[in-house]
């Protein structure tokens, strides 16, 4: 149980700006043979998914400092981003998964007041979507060396 928790927490910290690498720890534990390949799948994808949330969460206070002197983004630059997003912005989560791209997409996600429904659906969708991939060319692998 311990191992699934450390995946959970290693997903989670990776979907959020904290540098994190659950997919070092998916594999390592799906190396053991000693995990449900399915059940490591689901805990990871739940993890980053909810990893994601948060960020998401977190875009959508920072709007309320647009105004401040202090903000680093103008007023005028974050109602174009917002603008953009509502055209283009939702199909871009499909690229939540991607390092270095994809946590700031989730931000920007709660930032453009994208649906949490959609977000979840769609996040949900890429991310889990990345991990069976992952899993499944691992054991392609394993097989072929065996």
């Amino acid at each position: 149980m311990t191992a699934y928790a450390g995946l959970f927490l290693a997903s989670f910290l990776a979907a959020t700006l904290f540098p994190a690498q659950s997919e070092a720890v998916l594999i390592g534990l799906a190396a053991t043979e000693n995990y449900s390949l399915a059940l490591l799948v689901i805990v990871a994808s739940i993890g980053n998914i909810l990893g994601s949330v948060l960020n998401w969460w977190i875009g959508r206070g920072v709007e309320r400092f647009k105004d401040k002197k202090w903000f680093p983004v103008k007023t005028s630059t974050l109602e174009k981003a917002q603008g953009w997003y509502s055209k283009y912005g939702r199909w871009s989560l499909l690229l939540s998964w991607v390092p270095f791209i994809g946590d700031p997409l989730t931000v920007a996600a709660g930032v453009m007041r994208e649906r949490l429904s959609v977000f979840i659906l769609i996040v949900g969708l890429a991310k889990t979507t990345r991990y069976i991939l992952l899993v499944m060319g691992y054991h392609t692998v394993q097989t072929a060396l065996n």
